[in-house]
């Protein structure tokens, strides 16, 4: 491993933690980001030619705290808080510890703090999700505009623009208490999911799946489930992440072209990751008597995980599952996949009055994913012309070229029978 990659490494391990410190202290976490990045850059032109020193944490928190300082004593205009930060600081630098020691504690409160204030609800969804890889996941800015296949602009503006409103809305550096705790833990695992969902299925671009991104959520699940080890929403979320996680390996053939679920080769599964997940599950299910929405979903991806077989699928309790998920968080993507389930386990005319109830529904509007559902509950029962339609239709409405031509795949195939 070159100097340069071994740093890397370090940092994506310990830039969050680094991040949470500074956070704590400078309220700021535009500010405490610009530190940050200023001990990584000290970090690139000196190991290298002295070498990654034994602890590279304190190293790391050392100079961000030097930086800080000098910070500070440059400012000429100093406001209240300001000065206020400077007290702190100075105090710190007087204190016997050395100041990793003192930094270190608390860090996983501090790692909390920092992904609630990341995730506030006051962000919409794509910031939030923008400013937690950055933040959390230790991506740069051109890795966040790949994974999301959005220009460098558009993702740096919305992270600049995250960091400026929770400044300006004072939200403060804290993790939030009762209800307010459960309303923000709603945001933090909404976006941990989206960022999941977003490499799972990419809605744009070449690629069926991206794996890297879909670790990057996991990551951040990980870390979140072992900070609040008694939220049984973040541990299910955890495990229904770990689940489908299991499945990437069978997701493609050797040229990178899709197969779907009924069709892969269950050996070519993750073994591990499907009993990390249904431990996981087993702990999450023991903390609540209601399962939530992650729960439940997670609940859903065990009935596939834990047979052999697609034939042996218990289709029956999956439709159950979505019923109980309609009910816990009903959505027209729930319905969309209660609609699959039904018909799976009732058959496809069932499943179909589903899918048909949805055809009004202006936020599926622009949406493949009902014509695709359709077409195949369509083509089961025979009615070839009208699923051939729905295929070419979700095929122009998917931003994801491989599903497209899975789509037309699909449509073609039903025109030759």
């Amino acid at each position: 491993m070159t100097a340069t990659a071994a740093i890397e490494a370090v940092w994506r391990i310990e830039q969050p933690k680094l991040a949470a410190r500074l956070v704590r202290y400078l309220r700021d976490v535009g500010l405490a980001e610009e530190i940050a990045q200023d001990a990584f850059l000290s970090a690139l032109e000196r190991w290298p030619r002295d070498g990654i020193p034994r602890n590279p944490a304190a190293w790391l928190t050392q100079v961000a705290k030097n930086r800080a300082l000098d910070r500070l004593r440059r400012t000429t205009l100093i406001d209240g808080k300001h000065r206020e930060l400077a007290i702190d600081l100075a105090g710190l630098e007087r204190q016997t510890p050395e100041i990793e020691a003192v930094l270190d504690e608390d860090i996983d409160d501090d790692l909390l703090r920092l992904i609630f204030t990341a995730c506030h609800p006051v962000l919409p969804a794509e910031q939030r999700a923008a400013l937690a890889l950055r933040l959390l996941g230790g991506l740069s800015t051109p890795e966040i505009a790949r994974a999301f296949l959005m220009p460098e602009a558009t993702i740096a503006q919305r992270i600049v623009r995250a960091k400026r409103a929770l400044r300006d809305a004072a939200i403060p550096f804290e993790t939030p208490r009762g209800q307010e705790r459960r309303e923000r833990l709603a945001a933090v695992l909404e976006v941990v999911y989206l960022i999941f969902n977003e490499g799972y299925v990419p809605t744009a671009g070449p690629d069926w799946l991206r794996p890297d991104l879909s670790g990057e959520a996991l990551r951040l699940g990980r870390s979140l489930a072992a900070l609040m080890p008694e939220e049984p929403e973040a541990q299910g979320l955890v495990a229904l992440m770990e689940l489908h996680a299991s499945r990437f390996s069978a997701r493609t053939d050797r040229t990178g072209e899709p197969i779907l679920l009924l069709d892969q080769d269950r050996s070519r599964w993750n073994w591990s990751l499907i009993r990390r997940g249904l431990d996981g599950l087993s702990r999450a299910m023991a903390l609540t008597p209601t399962p939530g929405p992650y729960l439940l979903q997670a609940m859903i991806a065990a009935c596939h995980a834990r047979v052999v077989s697609a034939a042996d699928t218990d289709w029956i309790a999956i439709a159950a599952y979505y019923q109980a998920l309609a009910l816990a968080a009903p959505s027209p993507i729930v319905e969309i996949n209660r609609a699959v389930a039904v018909g799976m386990a009732f058959g496809p005319a069932q499943g179909l009055a589903i899918a048909d109830a949805l055809r009004d529904e202006p936020r599926l509007k622009d949406s493949h994913l009902l014509p695709t559902v359709r077409g195949d509950l369509l083509e089961k029962l025979g009615q070839i012309l009208e699923a051939r339609a729905e295929f070419r239709r979700a095929a122009e409405l998917t931003g994801n070229d491989r599903e497209r031509a899975l789509l037309l795949a699909r449509a073609n195939a039903s025109a030759s029978r």
